[in-house]
């Protein structure tokens, strides 16, 4: 079983007043005591529910980012807590234990922050995987279950969505249970790339999966266009050794590639 060294850490609620209304929850810091780094995600719809203040308060992020750098984690967030005003506030720390500080630091933000959903702007579609299959492979009309904002620093599209995958066949890159991004069809090769894979023949429970896409080619026949090529193997590999890979026929239509997986959410 693959297992992920664990630390605790520390996070924190940063909250603004809003003129004429309630604080909300600005974004989240978490501090990783060991390497004395701050992680920070702030909301990014200050121009929906802030319009005046929203270039000052668009601003805090990399204000933040910058004094980390500067003074470390534990020197940044002593200065946050003696010094900011109510207009701008940070919220007592709590202890968390983790794993990978990314995924923390995503979840935590889905837990605290409800920012305004700007579709296929800032958040993309959350779909269960058989409902994505029907929409991406059979052109068929689906609701979301939700919208899941994404990372500041995805270019986000309409061939993009969010889904849960279960199952630890590749870890510890995509660990059991995580929300995921990703992109209908594959464009260009798709020779090593994460590939979310539908199998015809599967149960509830195993008909999608992700695998790492691996092929053999060899020049056509005779009978073939000149400069054709034709797969002689496919293989869907499993990251985690633990799980065995596939080697598929390429004659056969058991599976279907339905999304390239672009990167975890949490």
């Amino acid at each position: 079983m693959t297992l992920l060294a664990t630390q605790a850490a520390r996070y924190s609620i940063l909250q603004v007043d809003l003129p004429g209304g309630e604080p909300v929850n600005a974004g989240v810091l978490l501090e990783d005591s060991a390497e004395n780094r701050l992680w920070i995600r702030m909301r990014r719809d200050w121009d929906a529910i802030a319009p005046e203040e929203a270039e000052v308060l668009a601003e805090l992020e990399s204000d933040l980012a910058a004094k980390s750098e500067e003074l470390g984690a534990r020197r940044v967030m002593e200065h946050l807590e003696d010094t900011l005003s109510n207009t701008v506030r940070v919220s007592d720390s709590k202890e968390i234990v983790i794993g990978d500080f990314d995924r923390a630091l995503a979840r935590l933000y889905r837990q605290h922050v409800q920012s305004s959903v700007r579709e296929f702007v800032t958040h993309l579609p959350r779909y269960s995987l058989a409902v994505a299959a029907g929409k991406f492979l059979e052109n068929r009309e689906v609701t979301a279950e939700g919208w899941e904002e994404a990372p500041g620093d995805l270019k986000v599209t309409p061939e993009m969505f969010v889904a849960r995958i279960a199952g630890r066949s590749m870890e510890p890159r995509i660990p059991d249970g995580s929300l995921c991004v990703f992109k209908m069809g594959v464009a260009g090769s798709r020779q090593g790339r994460l590939v979310l894979v539908e199998h015809a023949g599967g149960g509830t429970n195993d008909r999608y999966t992700v695998k790492r896409y691996r092929s053999e080619k060899s020049a056509g026949g005779a009978d073939e266009p000149q400069g054709a090529w034709t797969h002689t193997r496919i293989t869907l590999e499993s990251l985690n050794p633990e799980f065995a890979s596939w080697d598929l026929d390429p004659a056969e239509d058991r599976f279907r590639i339905l999304a390239e997986f672009i990167r975890v959410l949490d």
